[in-house]
């Protein structure tokens, strides 16, 4: 019988986790998630744990729902695999690509399949310089990304993410990754409003366009809201003119929307809510709930036209269009479509859940709330001391989510900040729930901060 002392050694001895500290980690003990249930999963000691990130930022229906289940299983038993290289795909992959073209900007009507954020904005690298290359452009090359930015973890997409402590262990970025400020003014200790620090954003992130040579540059990926950086939310206007200044620079706009795309901001796509007009799309985690590995690159109709027409396009994965977790995506888009999830989030339990962040505006252990859209928020936290005591060896984010943990909630450390992402089935007294469990937990953590 694997009892949990026996998968905790196994585990020691045999698995390597991403982003882990694995000293600290099997000091404590693995924690083993056992099954779950709507909001909810329960542990390696029977402990019934309120998923407040649903997943990582992923699993929008909630746990054990039977109806994408089902849809995996059959599909698994007529064609549990097939390429859509050689010519050749399948009927799930056809169907997806048209339902997404139907939910997304109106430019964007072609979708590459892969098996991941890092993958989706992996393909949109290669698909711009490809793009690039045909249109007889090469020198166009360089990429624009943003501090606090998240964009995935292979060699080219870690050199996009602005996270010092995701880049320098692997000697990263790599040469032509371009980092200009992210509008995070109580990120970086700015005396300015967000707004007006936004702007400033924006003056020197054309000063960089200019000195860089716009003629180099390729594209610019952003991310509607910054999540994995510290769900850092734009100021007013801020992303508009984002996209005005790429247009401007003849720059690629990418929107990144791992995370918040399939109704986590009360859209299917921040890019619809914020009017972006990406030529450009990445998406995964809520594609399918996360209940399988999927995720999509979509360009608009003027980069698939130059890519069809050139010779052999040659780029794609053994699981590019994977029928199986296609299958499962278009059951997860039933569903939300069924439940009404998205307006759901729009107009009920996304206020609700703003309305209770919100609370936290003036609490003596909160330096700044963020959020204000969807289901989807973070609060940064501060010690007796204030934001001078903060300790960058000791962040608050992680003492603060142990101790979540042990209320029944779990939320992911960022730095001083805990996020939230629950599932987009939360009720509001699963809300209340989430909310009393953080009551509870600043009530230990200032005192003994």
């Amino acid at each position: 019988m694997n009892t949990t002392p026996h998968l905790q050694e196994l585990d020691c001895t045999y698995l390597l986790h991403p982003f882990t500290n694995h000293q600290d980690m099997h000091r404590e003990g693995t924690h083993i998630i056992r099954s779950g249930s709507g909001c909810f999963v329960i542990d390696e000691q029977g402990k019934t744990l309120l998923d407040g990130m649903a997943g990582l930022w992923c699993v929008n229906v909630g746990y054990g729902r039977k109806e994408l289940v089902e849809a995996v299983y059959q599909q698994m038993l007529e064609l549990p695999y097939y390429c859509s290289f050689l010519n050749s795909t399948t009927e799930p992959t056809i169907l997806l690509a048209q339902r997404l073209a139907g939910l997304a900007p109106a430019r964007l009507n072609h979708t590459m399949f892969n098996s991941s954020g890092s993958e989706s904005n992996e393909t949109a690298l290669k698909i711009i310089r490809g793009y690039y290359h045909l249109t007889g452009r090469p020198e166009k090359t360089k990429i624009l990304t943003r501090r606090f930015s998240y964009h995935g973890v292979t060699l080219a997409t870690t050199s996009m993410t602005g996270l010092v402590g995701n880049t320098a262990p692997f000697g990263l970025p790599l040469a032509g990754y371009i980092h200009v400020p992210g509008p995070h003014a109580y990120g970086v200790d700015s005396d300015l409003d967000p707004v007006a620090f936004g702007q400033w954003c924006l003056e020197e992130t054309a000063r960089i366009i200019e000195m860089e040579d716009p003629r180099t540059i390729a594209a610019f990926f952003v991310e509607p809201i910054q999540g994995a950086g510290g769900v850092i939310v734009p100021p007013e206007g801020y992303l508009k003119s984002l996209r005005e200044l790429c247009r401007q620079y003849d720059i690629l706009f990418v929107a990144d929307e791992v995370i918040t795309g399939f109704g986590r901001v009360g859209d299917w796509f921040a890019s619809n809510l914020w009017e972006l007009d990406p030529d450009l799309l990445t998406m995964a985690k809520g594609l399918t709930s996360g209940y399988l590995p999927l995720g999509a690159t979509m360009v608009s109709d003027e980069i698939a036209e130059v890519l069809e027409q050139g010779t052999l396009f040659a780029h794609g994965y053994t699981y590019s269009g994977h029928p199986t977790p296609c299958a499962c995506a278009l059951a997860n888009l039933d569903l939300m479509s069924a439940e009404n999830l998205i307006p759901r989030v729009r107009t009920d339990i996304g206020p609700y859940f703003q309305a209770k962040l919100l609370r936290y505006k003036d609490h003596p252990a909160v330096g700044e709330v963020r959020g204000g859209y969807g289901l989807i928020g973070a609060l940064d936290l501060l010690p007796k001391g204030g934001k001078a005591a903060l300790d960058p060896k000791a962040p608050l984010g992680a003492k603060a989510a142990r101790l979540l943990r042990e209320e029944g909630l779990i939320v992911r450390g960022i730095r001083d900040a805990i996020a939230f992402s629950p599932p987009l089935i939360i009720t509001m007294a699963e809300v209340d729930q989430l909310f009393a469990a953080v009551d509870r937990m600043l009530e230990r953590l200032l005192p003994a901060s």
